[in-house]
């Protein structure tokens, strides 16, 4: 029996989101003057609420204002370090670390499953000892380039789940042949849930906790 721990990255094993962070990381280090292009980045964030913008849509505009429509592999990947670093000095709970640490232990291949771009989410993944990272790709040119906007679909509700299991099927792996833990702080992530063999409700807001006592799901806070 193949053992395999799932855990989602933002608010459930960082303090809160990543993605402005990350934007205002890189913008500061690559291009200081869209600094000042912050607010119109927060206005199209209100617009997600509203139903005006989808998560992936809001990604490719905030990203545009940010840090640009075209930039470099090679500087995206500098950035990506930068801001990986930072994030395991500061903004990794330490509950998280000692659980990921636990169900290394415990012989758990380790898979990081977040809606966050992949060109981050690798980085930090890689310095927390994930073997795996599920994630959103971005749009690339030719050239692997990074442009603005999402390729295929954002890793996020139902798509994480069908994205998790291509990722099985990729890896040779027969669901049956594998016992899983999943680990989230969102109700969104309720798919992967149901379809885990243990459940856990993590950092849970309000409708993941009501879910989780309805699902009989662990509860736990690492905050």
């Amino acid at each position: 029996m193949v053992r395999i721990a799932i855990y989602d990255m933002d608010k459930t094993i960082t303090r809160g989101p990543t993605w402005t962070r990350f934007l205002i990381a890189a913008a500061r280090a690559h291009a200081p003057w869209r600094l000042a292009l912050l607010p119109l980045a927060g206005a199209a964030a209100l617009g997600h609420p509203l139903r005006l913008v989808d998560r992936a849509k809001l990604k490719g505009m905030t990203q545009r204002l940010m840090i640009g429509r075209h930039v470099s592999d090679a500087t995206m990947r500098d950035l990506a370090v930068r801001f990986a670093e930072a994030t395991d000095a500061d903004h990794v709970l330490e509950a998280a670390r000692a659980r990921i640490a636990a169900d290394r232990a415990e012989g758990y291949r380790l898979v990081l499953a977040t809606a966050s771009y992949r060109y981050y989410a690798e980085t930090i993944g890689a310095r927390l000892g994930f073997a795996d990272v599920i994630a959103t790709e971005v749009r690339r040119d030719a050239a692997g380039d990074v442009l603005s906007g999402v390729a295929g679909d954002n890793c996020y509700g139902p798509a994480k789940q069908a994205m998790i299991e291509a990722w099985f099927a990729r890896e040779g792996i027969a669901r049956e042949a594998a016992h899983v833990r999943f680990y989230s702080d969102h109700v969104s992530d309720a798919p992967a849930l149901e379809a885990a063999d243990e459940a856990f409700a993590v950092n849970a807001h309000a409708p993941l906790r009501r879910l989780a006592a309805a699902r009989g799901w662990t509860v736990l806070d690492w905050r």
